[in-house]
Formats: structure tokens, sequence, C-alpha cells
């Protein structure tokens, strides 16, 4: 029987280094990736079976990548492996095309097992969490953001001015001009009726959009 194709995202290095080995008897570990965007690029070219990723990424955060991901290639299965244990963020990652959900804590038997039920094409989710996701998107059925709905791209510009980027480096990251960047900038601010930069990042760190 033929191995399942992963891949690995995680910015921990030692982490990526530490999954490789733990899954390498049962799976042909295809590639790694620091961030969401090395991962995008990656996983174009080695067309995986499963994508193993974090949410917290740096550059293309896990939730953005895994939008990206899924509507590029819609039959790989995105398994997301996190400390995140926020049942908001699981109906989240589902929401998104997740096929997986599970806590770096769990067991090394538990990755195996989400990889084989993803794989033959079933959804996996912590037993921990599975009852408080249900709740969560019992009161949220829709499964979308309790906060501003910014675009994928606003969520870009937002994640990258977050890390400390200036709208130079923004502007060649997403291969558009600054004055666009510029543009993605001012818009979230109408929008999220925040008037200062510094409120800006306070959004961004508290609704999760980076670490």
């Amino acid at each position: 029987m033929r191995r399942p194709r992963v891949f690995l995202a995680d910015d921990h290095t030692l982490l990526l280094e530490a999954f490789s080995i733990l899954l390498e008897p049962k799976c042909e570990i295809v590639g790694t990736a620091v961030d969401g965007r090395q991962m995008l690029a990656q996983v174009k070219k080695l067309k995986p079976d499963v994508v193993v990723l974090d949410i917290n990424m740096p550059n293309l955060n896990g939730f953005d990548a895994g939008e990206k991901l899924k509507k590029m290639f819609p039959d790989i299965k995105l398994l997301f492996l996190t400390v995140n244990d926020d049942p908001e963020l699981v109906t989240e990652a589902f929401r998104i095309g997740a096929n997986g959900y599970l806590l770096k804590s769990s067991a090394a038997s538990e990755l195996f097992q989400a990889i084989e039920v993803v794989t033959a094409g079933g959804n996996y989710v912590t037993p921990g969490i599975a009852r408080d996701m249900i709740s969560a998107f019992i009161k949220n059925p829709g499964g979308q953001r309790s906060h501003a709905n910014l675009t994928l791209r606003q969520r870009e510009v937002l994640q990258l001015l977050t890390e400390g980027k200036t709208m130079k480096e923004i502007a060649e990251i997403l291969s558009i001009t600054p004055r666009t960047v510029a543009f993605h900038k001012y818009q979230m601010m109408e929008e999220l009726e925040i008037k200062t930069n510094s409120e800006l990042i306070q959004y961004a760190m508290k609704h999760g959009y980076v670490s």
C-alpha cells in the first residue's frame, strides 16, 4: 500500500524535524516550509496528498494560506496541527476547507490516525475539543468570524503590517504597488473604525492574525 505523501508547515524548525522523524515510518515526507507563502510555493510543485500546518505562521498565517491552497487544489487534504484549542478557531478551520484539526499536545499515534482518516476521505477533530466545536458551530452556524469580514487581501496586508513590514516591502511580497497597499490599509481602518496604526496592530493581535 502506497504511503501518503505529506507536506509539513510550521515556523519552528525543531518541530518540523521532529514531525518528519515521527511520520517517516508510515508517510513519505515530500517537503517542509516555515511560513505560509513558502508552503504555497512548494505545494504547487510537489502536490502532496496531505498538508499538515500550523495556524500561526509568519508572512501568511495558516488560515489564509490554507484557504488559498484549497481553492487551487481542492483535493489536497488540509490538517491543522496547532496549540490553539479555541472551538471558534476549529470551526473557522473547517469553514476554509480543512479536513482535520488536532493539537500539538496530542499523542503521536493520533497524528497518524488523523492522516489515515483524512486520506480515506473523512474528517478528523481531536476528541477533546470536538464537543466544544459543535457548541461553537451552533452559536455561529455560518462559521463566519465574529469580527469585521475583511477580504483575504486585506488580511494579508494586515498580517504583514503587524509583522513590521513597510508598504514597499509588502508591495514586493504581494506583487502589487505601494499605493494599492495603502488603499487596503485605509479601507481596513475605515471598515474597523480605527484611526491609528497602533490600534490597527492591536486589532490584528487580538483577533489572531499573528502570534
